[in-house]
């Protein structure tokens, strides 16, 4: 097999708003040719008949926990990029909240050094604010880093950023995309001291989404948004999981040149607290999983573009960890091998059509970021495809499940799609279950 030209054929190409048939011919790297037909150009070139498949851009997704450095009991960047791949997803941004954390250049380099060695997708990674490292910040390369990464709440170590007048700073002093966590601390703080004094460690999970609550979500996600408007600062705002959020964001103007943004998750657009009873704290995600009445605000919000990414905040932990009390139960849960699958239930129950599923996994993250060359299928951009057979259905089991914590939250579920390939630049990494021994990821560039 030469990898190095393939020819796919007979495909449902999904890209730009509109499906057609048609045929891509990769040439190393990159797209050469997309047609209505393009013929066999050699006898020993590799040939892929998708007839009835869905061919879709590599999924970007801007929100990943890939714990390495320090925390590799959990994930690695190798072990969780496979799992990445394995779901369409051929780049990926990962967060500063590792150990140490990734609030220095030389720490911002030693991962690039990793992922440059391990990874299976193409990666980049978040720059980390605290209260007290704004010179390292303004040390950062726009053009190598994907951006800057603030916990307004929730985080680990030194990483809450929660004094005002830092914060106006760095959101005056930088270019980059500032990515927010959005919980507000003291309201957060006042609820869980109420549970404590009733039940001590052991709270019932189903609390969790009163204690982080819609209020806590609300009052954050607003205040970042009027700093950002008094600053002028590029914002973009993580992992909404409340109906109230979506109304702070506007649909007026195309992606480019909006200056506020917004992203969901998988986990808040399939769960609800209804499920807390079933799965227990394999489903506690900070922000917590809200009613179905904020679910439907959030699906309401991503089709009418108040919601512009879709992405997984994939944050692994082992098994042990989750079983915890409630205290002591880590929030997170790993998701980049079922994401895509996950919205495509979406598309088979006439929820999201496959372009809108495309624009908000693909190509918005490529818009927002400003990725150069990927999150489009377009002649002269990098090969990074996705090949889904919509009818091949699969259920999730230990057996089938690629992340290094062994787990999944939608363990026994059957889901009707199933990726067949995976092309990160060209290079067949994922056919059918199985991960190749290829490493043809790249560190992502932006053209800024």
């Amino acid at each position: 097999m030469n990898t190095n030209t393939v020819l796919i054929k007979n495909a449902k190409i999904v890209n730009e708003g509109e499906i057609f048939e048609g045929d891509i011919f990769i040439e190393g790297e990159y797209i050469k040719e997309i047609s209505n037909s393009i013929s066999i150009k050699s006898a020993d070139q590799f040939v892929i008949d998708v007839e009835g498949s869905f061919v879709l851009p590599g999924i970007i997704d801007d929100q990943v926990h890939f714990r390495e450095p320090g925390l590799t009991h959990k994930a690695t960047i190798a072990t969780e990029s496979k799992a990445a791949v394995a779901g369409g997803i051929t780049s990926f941004i990962e967060m500063p909240n590792t150990n140490p954390q990734t609030t220095t250049v030389e720490k911002l380099e030693e991962k690039f050094e990793i992922a440059a060695n391990t990874s299976y997708a193409n990666y980049s990674f978040m720059f980390g604010g605290t209260n007290d490292n704004l010179d390292e910040i303004l040390k950062v390369d726009p053009k190598s880093v994907a951006g800057l990464k603030l916990f307004l709440g929730s985080s680990t170590g030194n990483m809450l950023v929660d004094d005002p007048e830092v914060l106006e700073k760095i959101f005056k002093s930088t270019n980059m995309v500032i990515s927010v966590h959005c919980e507000d601390e003291a309201t957060i703080k006042a609820n869980l001291e109420k549970h404590l004094n009733e039940f001590g460690d052991d709270i019932p999970i189903k609390y969790h989404p009163i204690i982080r609550s819609e209020e806590a979500c609300y009052i954050s996600s607003s205040k970042a948004i009027e700093l950002a408007k008094k600053t002028g600062a590029r914002l973009h705002v993580f992992h909404l999981s409340t109906a109230k959020e979506t109304k702070l964001f506007s649909n007026k103007l195309p992606l480019k040149d909006k200056k506020i943004t917004s992203e969901v998750c998988i986990h808040h657009l399939w769960f609800s607290d209804e499920d807390y009873d079933t799965k227990g704290t394999l489903i506690k995600w900070n922000p917590a999983v809200k009613t179905a009445k904020d679910r439907d605000g959030l699906w309401k919000a991503l089709l009418d573009d108040r919601i512009d990414v879709i992405a997984t905040d994939h944050a692994p932990h082992t098994l042990e960890e989750k079983k915890n009390v409630y205290t002591k139960a880590p929030s997170g849960g790993p998701l980049v091998q079922h994401a895509l699958v996950a919205m495509m239930e979406g598309f088979h129950k006439d929820k999201i059509s496959m372009e809108k599923l495309v624009e908000k996994m693909c190509h918005n993250p490529a818009i927002l970021f400003q990725v150069e060359k990927r999150g489009f299928i377009r002649k002269g951009y990098y090969a990074d495809l996705v090949i889904v057979n919509p009818n091949n259905p699969w259920s999730v089991n230990k057996d089938n499940i690629l992340y290094k914590c062994g787990w999944s939250p939608f363990e026994g579920t059957t889901f009707k799609s199933r990726i067949t390939h995976t092309f990160v630049n060209g290079a067949l990494v994922y056919n059918n279950f199985k991960i190749k021994e290829i490493k043809a990821a790249k560190r992502l560039t932006f053209d800024r």
